[in-house]
Formats: C-alpha cells, sequence, structure tokens
C-alpha cells in the first residue's frame, strides 16, 4: 500500500518519502541493538520479572509445594465454588467494584482466606479500614506487634502509603511502622482476612531479604490442612492483564514502532494534502435535545442495573450527615450501630428509623434489587434526613433561648 501512495506523489514528495522511511529504520535497529529490555512495570503481576514483579514469590509457591495458580477471569467466577480450602492473593489490585467486594466478602463468607496488598486491597475487604498515609521516612522497617502468627520476629521492610485505622478487637495487628498498622489479620464469617499496606515484600527485589519470604508463607497459610491441599488463586483479573503470545513483543522497541507509523502517516497527510483538501465546509451534525439526552442517560444507567449505586450513594450521604449531626467524627458504623446512636441522640425523633437503615444497607449487596424498591428507599433515607435535620436545629434553637 505505500508504495501505491508513493506512486501518487511527485518526485519531491516520493524523495522525502524515502528519506524518511530510511531514517526511521536506521533508528528502529540501532535502538533494537543497544537497548536493554528493561521491565519497569510497577504492577506486582506473577508473571512479570521486573524490580517490581512478583514472578519469583510465585515460583517460590510452587516450589514450596503449594497447589498456585494464576487466576484472570472475573472474580464473582471465583466465589462461586470457593470453599475452606481457597486462598486468594490480591496484589495491588485496580478495582473496587461493588462486585469485586461483594465477591470477595463471598469467598471469606464460605471459609476462605484473602490476602489483599494496597490501599486498592484494603478497600475490597470487609471493614473497610484503610486510609491514605504517607510515612516521614519512606521505606519503612516494620516491626512484629505481640505475638500474632503474621508477626514473627525479625523486620519487613515496606513502603506504605496507607494504613488500618479500623478499631475492634477482632483487627490484630502483626506489623506497624510509625505506630500505624501496615499488616493486619482479622477473621470475617468462616474464612480470614490478611492485609498489607505495600506488596513491597513480595516483590522480585525484596523477596530473598528480612523476612519478606517468611511473611508472604504465613500469610497464605499452610500447604495443607485437615490432609487437604489449599489451592492458591494469584488474582490477574483485578490488574486488566491478559497474557497472550503478543506480549513479548513489548519493550522498548514497541513504542518507536508506533511513533514511525504515526510519523509516517502524517507525512503522507501533509505531503498530499496541499493539493486535495476539502473544496467546501462539512455539514454540521444535528445535536440532541436536553431531553433526548436524558432519556438516552437513563436508558443506559438502566441497563446497566445501577440500582445498587444509587442506594450506595444515598446510604453513605445520610451516613455521613447522620454522623456529623450526632457529634461522630467518623461516619463508618453499620446500619444497626447508627440507629442506636441517632435513637439516643435524637429519642422519639428518630422512632422506627433503625429498621429502614438496616434494609438501606443490605440493599447496597442486592444485585437483585428493583429500581421501584430503590427509589423507595433513597426517599426514605431523604426523608430521614430531613427529620434529623429540623429536630437539630429545633434543638439548637432551645438551647439558644435557655442560655
Amino acid at each position: 500500500m505505500s508504495f501505491a501512495v508513493a506512486g501518487g506523489l511527485d518526485r519531491k514528495d516520493r524523495r522525502m518519502l524515502f528519506i524518511f522511511l530510511a531514517l526511521v529504520f536506521v533508528l528502529i535497529v540501532i535502538l533494537a541493538v543497544v537497548s536493554p529490555n528493561k521491565d519497569d512495570n510497577p504492577l506486582p503481576g506473577s508473571n512479570l520479572t521486573g524490580r517490581y514483579g512478583a514472578k519469583a514469590a510465585f515460583t517460590l509457591l510452587q516450589q514450596s509445594g503449594y497447589d498456585v495458580e494464576r487466576w484472570e477471569e472475573p472474580l464473582m467466577n471465583l466465589a462461586e465454588h470457593a470453599d475452606e480450602n481457597t486462598v486468594v492473593i490480591l496484589a495491588q489490585p485496580y478495582s473496587q467494584g461493588w462486585e469485586d467486594q461483594h465477591a470477595v466478602r463471598d469467598i471469606l463468607a464460605k471459609g476462605g482466606r484473602v490476602l489483599a496488598t494496597g490501599a486498592s486491597g484494603g478497600m475490597l475487604l470487609p471493614g473497610n479500614g484503610v486510609h491514605l498515609k504517607l510515612m516521614k521516612t519512606g521505606i519503612c522497617e516494620a516491626k512484629p506487634e505481640g505475638i500474632e502468627p503474621l508477626g514473627t520476629p525479625g523486620l519487613v521492610w515496606m513502603l506504605p502509603q496507607s494504613a488500618w485505622r479500623s478499631p475492634g478487637p477482632q483487627y490484630r495487628t502483626a506489623y506497624s511502622c510509625e505506630g500505624s498498622p501496615v499488616v493486619v489479620e482479622y477473621p470475617y464469617g468462616k474464612g480470614h482476612a490478611v492485609w498489607w499496606a505495600n506488596s513491597t515484600p513480595l516483590e522480585n527485589a525484596r523477596i530473598g531479604m528480612n523476612q519478606d519470604l517468611e511473611l508472604l508463607l504465613n500469610s497464605v497459610g499452610p500447604a495443607r490442612v485437615g490432609g487437604k491441599a489449599m489451592h492458591i488463586y494469584w488474582d490477574e483479573s483485578l490488574h486488566g492483564i491478559e497474557h497472550t503470545k503478543w506480549e513479548y513483543t513489548k519493550g522498548p522497541i514497541w513504542p518507536l514502532l508506533q511513533f514511525g507509523v504515526f510519523g509516517l502517516a502524517l507525512l503522507v497527510v501533509l505531503s498530499y494534502s496541499r493539493r486535495s483538501g476539502p473544496i467546501r465546509p462539512l455539514p454540521e451534525a444535528p445535536r440532541t435535545t436536553p431531553i433526548e439526552f436524558l432519556d438516552a442517560l437513563g436508558a443506559l444507567y438502566r441497563s446497566a442495573g445501577a440500582n445498587t449505586t444509587a442506594i450506595q450513594i444515598a446510604w453513605d450521604r445520610f451516613r455521613a450527615v447522620s454522623s456529623k449531626l450526632c457529634g461522630l467524627r467518623s461516619g463508618q458504623l453499620d446500619a444497626r450501630q447508627l440507629g442506636a446512636v441517632i435513637e439516643r441522640r435524637f429519642g422519639t425523633a428518630a422512632k422506627g428509623m433503625e429498621a429502614d437503615l438496616i434494609a438501606a444497607e443490605e440493599a447496597c449487596w442486592d444485585e437483585g434489587l428493583k429500581p421501584k424498591r430503590a427509589l423507595l428507599l433513597v426517599r426514605t433515607l431523604h426523608r430521614h434526613e430531613e427529620t434529623l435535620r429540623l429536630a437539630s436545629s429545633a434543638r439548637a434553637g432551645m438551647l439558644m433561648k435557655a442560655s
């Protein structure tokens, strides 16, 4: 095709085109010879061999007698056949969708074990006790706390950007940095959850240092329990990576090829469009009316089944507003706890509110929620919010008159 295009150019344009092609070819050859094939992908993928990759950890688990495999299908598919012999590793996942959170809860409820790293991994775990926190020293020398099974004697180096803050005796701190928990374990349902503030201990550059390997082995648990082998699934579905034969073409030469193709196309367009440009302006495309836009947007949300999203937004707003009106700093209480606090604070004004709050919280995880039910719950939360605002304003007015 390039020769056919070149045939339609004059002699000067063809000479310019061939010179450009020659320069691109020479540059490609030079870079292919002298450029090192670095792998600086910051993702801790189980198939990546760079310093941030985790192929060494994956291979060590295999060599240590563990039944381990990569999982690249949706996490909901894994939750369907999970049991007490299931172990899932979520190393710095990208997704924090409700369907993935629901899948993690199902795996833990069925007795599985989940190891999640990073702030995004903590958001997938039930409890959601992660908050961003930059350490003063950057990379941290994590020290074991107490006599927890994960906290073996020795140091673990991490580069944490978050910490665990949820209170409660069920959250047991194994390692801490600057007084903040960076390795936490706790039971959930029949299963067990483990959270690391960062995936540094399982990366290729760190796995053989200090107690990093021991932390990984303790976090995934023994290879066999009760005579049955534990099956480890190293999740890659939330990394957005599909390993194919074409992944070996990636490297420093691939961006150069893309740049060369783009430059060639640009050169042909510029040299040819000088004499073949449009002779009249293109007609303007008609724009839809606002009503048509709203109908199309509503149909899109209806086809996506975003009912639980609407409930979750309304529930998070109500929980934040009501916690503030009750004088609480944190808005992470569940429906029963929040209902009890509101009833103590506002008395008869909050009568019958707890049942509606429980229904709204349960609807956040109901994938089969009907639109009418979702609309009713959103209106109920809005009505309760207005009731609390009015009660708070009336109470503040009475206090001012009394003073």
